[in-house]
């Protein structure tokens, strides 16, 4: 039962006089000192914020724009080309003219490094992204078609897997030729399935989620089930995998080119110019110096990029 109260106003005057905490007006200040709120965001923005917190992640960021800004105006601003020689100033130690010195054919070393920057890159961004479409659209079909389509699909992935990468390399480049196309052909034949992997495992996952239900529930084709719900609620893993394929990219052509098989001469990534000053490790170390330290910086701030988005993706650290 409800009951009303009904107080004249000469009793609200004894209650004040008795309690006159009871009916004092709070000060706006008071108002909302218990009111807990946070700044609207979006996911991204989330995401950036979290990114641009991490001090590694922004040091590798920083790192990666330099080799870019290197890869793309290097070459204009130093006045050599990669090929350029000069029988006259044959492994020159750093100069003003030269500023990382020359090789045994008098090439600009600087140049070959900021060249090879641009090839190495070319093939790690083309390579992870290659293997990224690849593995998206395989792996996903995989898991969201399951059965004895999944079971055949995964393995002649395992066929692959168990395939040294090195020798679908080697076996391209005997028909293609030693140039960037065969080794990013043979790079992408096989390093797509560790994605096909990851892809279908979340595939598998989230299939059976409330959302992917409710949308095959109303309609919605196999096809946008799988590429507008499954895959894009997937992206976070996706684009962390991504930022590790490229690395990976760069480091097995780096060492295919130092093993002979990779770039062939004049053109210069970064293996090939380690391949090339090989030889005169002992007398000239310098010139082996450039190229391994653009490729350990540059991996180290790939990885610092990789680890800092493994953890603003990850939903459990929000």
């Amino acid at each position: 039962m409800n009951y009303t109260v009904k107080a004249t106003a000469e009793e609200l005057s004894e209650l004040e006089a008795l309690s006159p905490d009871l009916f004092r007006k709070i000060p706006e200040e008071e108002k909302n000192s218990e009111f807990i709120a946070s700044e609207s965001t979006t996911y991204f923005a989330d995401v950036w914020r979290r990114l641009t917190s991490n001090k590694l992640t922004v040091v590798g960021m920083v790192i990666l724009l330099l080799v870019l800004l290197l890869a793309i105006f290097g070459p204009m601003f130093s006045g050599y080309t990669y090929d350029q020689q000069d029988f006259t100033t044959r492994n020159a130690m750093p100069s003003m003219q030269h500023i990382f010195g020359t090789d045994k054919f008098g090439r600009d070393i600087f140049t070959r490094v900021a060249y090879g920057a641009r090839i190495s890159m070319t093939i790690g961004f083309s390579a992870a992204a290659i293997n990224l479409i690849i593995g998206i659209i395989y792996g996903g079909i995989a898991g969201y078609t399951g059965g004895r389509t999944d079971l055949l699909m995964m393995r002649f992935v395992d066929i692959l897997y168990a395939i040294p990468s090195t020798m679908y390399v080697i076996l391209i480049m005997v028909v293609l030729g030693a140039n960037m196309y065969s080794v990013l052909a043979g790079i992408c034949i096989s390093s797509w399935v560790g994605m096909a992997r990851m892809v279908r495992s979340q595939v598998l996952t989230l299939k059976q989620q409330e959302f992917a239900m409710a949308a095959k529930v109303l309609g919605a084709s196999r096809s946008r089930i799988l590429f507008k719900h499954l895959i894009v609620n997937s992206m976070g893993p996706i684009i962390v995998n991504f930022t590790f394929m490229v690395p990976s990219a760069i480091f097995t052509e780096a060492y295919l080119s130092f093993i002979g098989v990779g770039i062939s001469a004049p053109m210069a990534s970064w293996g090939t110019l380690a391949q090339d000053a090989r030889p005169l490790l002992d007398s000239y170390p310098i010139q082996m110096v450039w190229p391994v330290a653009a490729i350990c910086i540059t991996m180290f701030a790939l990885n610092f990029v990789g680890d800092g988005l493994t953890d603003a993706l990850d939903p459990k650290k929000r």
